[in-house]
């Protein structure tokens, strides 16, 4: 079994800093990319940032300069730093991970359970 698991969510106002963890742990192999989505209430969720094992990132436009996502290979784990932090970003915020388990040759595509952000004006 894998699992994903975040920490770091919270109530803050605007203007102030989180940082989002998510470790993943289980029967891993090798974990390709891994990133961030958010859905905000009534709204589709949404790709904040991705990171490759090697460490390419993809941010979306309305948080970069922002938000910055880095990983530790050696513990499995992504984080996101969220710098600048507004109303509109009050949102569940989710892991991802493509990766390999179990020796298989297969790629699969694990969640996490989310982790809220609520910023207040």
């Amino acid at each position: 079994q894998v699992q994903l698991v975040e920490s770091g969510g919270g109530l803050v106002q605007a203007g102030v800093s989180l940082r989002l963890s998510c470790e993943a742990s289980g029967s891993i192999v090798s974990i390709n990319d891994m990133g961030w989505y958010r859905q905000a209430p009534g709204k589709q969720r949404e790709l904040v940032a991705i990171i490759t094992r090697g460490g390419s990132t993809n941010v979306a436009d309305s948080v970069k300069g922002r938000f910055t996502i880095s990983r530790d290979n050696a513990k499995n784990t992504v984080y996101l730093q969220m710098n600048s932090l507004k109303p509109e970003d009050t949102a569940t915020y989710y892991c991802n991970a493509r990766l390999r388990r179990d020796y298989s040759p297969n790629l699969y595509n694990y969640w996490g359970q989310g982790t809220q952000v609520t910023v207040s004006s």
